[in-house]
This record gives structure tokens, sequence and C-alpha cells, in this order.
């Protein structure tokens, strides 16, 4: 056993490594001095459950791995591509010789090195997500924000007219008693309308009923309407009495 490898040293310098989902994995290892001919291995557990990751001999039994100095004697360090959670666990880097019978046998093992999955390296990913979904959402609440507003001005100025509309068409169902005029009516035209209002006594099986919205409408520019006059609406519906 001396003479198989009188100074030589393996070298794992890692122990604990942390690596996130989809990175890429160094472990590191070195050997000096001089041994037995024999490959140079790096192994995910061992005993019995151990399975080989890289071997120096033939192909790389793992396609993700590669070697960071190809053709190297002395730097057995790999690389492992797209790191994934089941790749977590202890790796080893082991030198082997030729036993009597021609068989690999164990010279000499790294300490090895215990690789875990890091968790907040997904963080960064997760974080950036939902500040894109935050600010999406608020410029959604802005823009209904500014739809509600616009539209609530637009009701504003349209209200005094729906608001006669609302009135008129509510009159339809209950009989009309009076109309009221506002100061400044001409008398004229509150007796053209009460001429037609119906009288209480009558028997007829109808009742017309008259409304009449006296408030005065925004002076028209047309010139040839004489000043002091205001126009007004007139409407008259037909209702079946109960």
């Amino acid at each position: 056993g001396a003479h198989a490898g009188q100074g030589f040293k393996l070298d794992q310098p890692q122990n604990k490594v942390l690596v996130g989902v989809g990175e890429m994995l160094t472990l590191r290892c070195s050997t000096s001095g001089h041994a037995d001919p024999g490959p140079v291995r790096w192994l995910k557990g061992w005993g019995n459950g151990n399975r080989t990751i890289y071997d120096q001999k033939g192909k790389d039994p793992f396609s993700r791995v590669t070697r960071a100095v190809n053709e190297s004697n002395t730097d057995f360090t790999i690389h492992i591509r797209n790191f994934q959670p089941d790749d977590a666990g202890t790796y080893y880097c082991v030198k082997f010789i030729k036993g009597k019978t021609g068989e690999d046998k164990v010279f000499q093992r790294g300490s090895g090195t215990e690789v875990s999955v890091h968790e907040t390296a997904v963080v960064p990913g997760m974080v950036a997500a939902a500040v894109v979904l935050c600010f999406l959402l608020l410029l959604l609440g802005l823009f209904v924000a500014l739809c509600m507003y616009r539209r609530k001005r637009q009701g504003g100025r349209s209200s005094p007219y729906l608001a006669g509309t609302a009135a008129m068409g509510s009159f339809s169902s209950f009989p009309l008693q009076c109309c009221a005029g506002t100061p400044g009516t001409p008398s004229a035209v509150l007796d053209a309308e009460s001429s037609h209002l119906p009288s209480q006594q009558s028997g007829k099986e109808e009742n017309d009923i008259h409304y009449a919205d006296l408030q005065p409408l925004p002076p028209a520019p047309r010139r040839s309407r004489s000043r002091g006059t205001a126009p007004t609406e007139y409407a008259s519906l037909r209702v079946p009495a109960k």
C-alpha cells in the first residue's frame, strides 16, 4: 500500500455547497503525488447506494457533467449543469487503483461535499413577478377610477335634462291635479294650459293629464326672438281612468 501511492494526496476542499435550481454546480477536486494506475471518479453517495457521476476512464455517465480542465491528470474539478432538486446529496472524489485481479479498488477518497438546494434562489423571480402583478393591478385600478370619474362628470352635466325626462315619465301613472307656474311665466300660457285641464266632476272614462315644465330654458342664440320671453316645455298624456 505504501508503494502504491507514496506521497499521493487527494484534496476535496468543499464541505458544503448551496446551489439554486437550474444553476451550475461546481465540485472541486485535485490530486498531487504519484499513485499506481487507476481512474479518478466522482460518486454520489457512499456504500451500496452510490452512483457514478464522472469516470475518468470513459464517457461521462452523467450527460450534464463536464470537466473544468480537460485532459488534466491533477485537476478533477467538474461542472454539473442545470442542477435539479434530485441532484442534492453528498459527492465524493475517489482515486481507484488496479487490484491483483484487475478490478478497480478504492485507494483514497475525499471527505465529501454535501450539496443542498438553495431555497432562496427562486425568490428573486417570485418577487419580480409579484411586483409586475401589483403594478398591473395598480394601473387597472387607476383606469377604473378615471372611467368612473369621467362618467360621474358626464352624468352631472346631463342630470337636469334626465331629471325632467324622469319626472315626465313618472307622472304618467298619477293624475295631475294642477299645474303651478313660476314667477315670470306669461299669463297667456297659464290660461291656455288651465283651459285644457280636466274637471274633477266629469264622468268621462278617460282623463287627460297635462304636464307643463315651466322652467325657463337657456336662451337660444336666435336674434328674432324678443327679449324677456323665456321658452317653456309642454307635454300632454292620455291614460285610462281607474
